[in-house]
């Protein structure tokens, strides 16, 4: 039978899992390919990437009660690079849910660009998002692969139960 923290931590295994099957997507992909974007999504491929990896870990930052430093976009970073952050952030993820478990996680957004007037407590708001977010842009990079005529990774749910939940 399945817990409500089972089912959660299930949503964020998925979530690292799919990025892991997309960077092993791109292990081949050249620079130009990487640079590559279409219409109605975020923007390049590694660009996308970045802001995802990034965005993860202000989500890990903000449920710690880490200071956030000013917001910024960064260049685009190697898949490599991102690829180590998303496995560390694994672990902090298994930490931020063992904590919500216990009953010992509380997040407050307060007044910022994200979320005008604050919100408190913010940990539903933040896992929802984190898990909202990827997907969102982890679709966004699926299409520019199709549309570049390159093979797009199968990272649906029902494929993550069937490879690694089973």
């Amino acid at each position: 039978m399945s817990t409500p923290a089972g089912v959660l931590r299930d949503a964020f295994t998925y979530h690292l899992w799919a990025m892991e099957i997309l960077f092993d997507a791109l292990d081949a992909a050249t620079a130009e390919q990487l640079d590559a974007a279409i219409p109605g999504t975020y923007g390049s491929i590694a660009a996308t990437l970045t802001h995802t990896v990034d965005a993860d870990e202000r989500y890990l930052q903000r449920l710690s009660g880490e200071a956030l430093p000013p917001y910024e976009e960064r260049d685009a970073q190697p898949v490599a690079e991102l690829r180590a952050r998303m496995r560390e952030h694994a672990a902090r993820w298994s930490e931020t849910l063992t904590l919500l478990e216990a009953g010992d996680l509380h997040a407050a957004i307060e007044g910022d660009r994200d979320v005008a007037g604050g919100i408190d407590p913010a940990e539903s708001l933040l896992l929802n998002q984190a898990l909202h977010h990827g997907n969102d842009h982890r679709t966004q990079v699926c299409s520019t692969l199709g549309t570049l005529g390159l093979e797009v990774p199968d990272i649906d749910v029902w494929t993550y139960f069937d490879r690694v939940r089973r």
